[in-house]
């Protein structure tokens, strides 16, 4: 077990793929400092909810499994936040999506004398319709926040 991991994201309409990544976290780390991607940046990725709405529901999620003591929260301006510098770090836990990013913040560690974090990624929850569950995918209304398809009904004219 680690003794500090970062975990980063926008978290827009909290998913199952957010919470198999937040249960890693957990599992590997004794603190996890999460990252939210700020209200700029997250209306960059299409986000649909403000930065106090996706913090909250972050919240109330780690509150309900009994995490929230072991958090520490940071918004994010830029990519890498505070992780950049963070000398408790150990590791960064990411999803396929996230991995390159991941490196490249070792990268900009190692450029600042830092040591690196070790990646440790999560695989992507898939959908019952096979293909990953994303907040882009819920928002387009595609699946719902447990991967299900949701059916869109056909009207029958007549």
């Amino acid at each position: 077990m680690f003794k500090k991991v970062a975990v980063g994201g926008t978290f827009d309409h909290l998913h199952e793929g957010h919470i198999a990544l937040l249960t890693t976290c957990f599992k590997v780390g004794e603190q996890v400092l999460v990252g939210v991607s700020s209200g700029k940046l997250a209306r960059g990725k299409g986000a649909e909810q403000g930065f106090r709405v996706r913090l909250q529901n972050l919240r109330n999620f780690l509150k309900s499994r009994g995490w929230l003591e072991r958090c520490q929260f940071e918004e994010l301006h830029d990519p890498f936040g505070s992780a950049l510098n963070d000398r408790e770090l150990e590791a960064i836990v990411v999803s396929p999506e996230t991995r390159e990013r991941a490196k490249e913040l070792n990268f900009k560690r190692r450029e600042k004398g830092l040591p690196e974090l070790v990646i440790v990624e999560v695989p992507w929850v898939l959908a019952e319709d096979g293909f990953p569950i994303s907040s882009e995918r819920i928002r387009r209304k595609e699946i719902d926040i447990h991967g299900r398809v949701i059916k869109r009904s056909r009207r029958i004219s007549g």
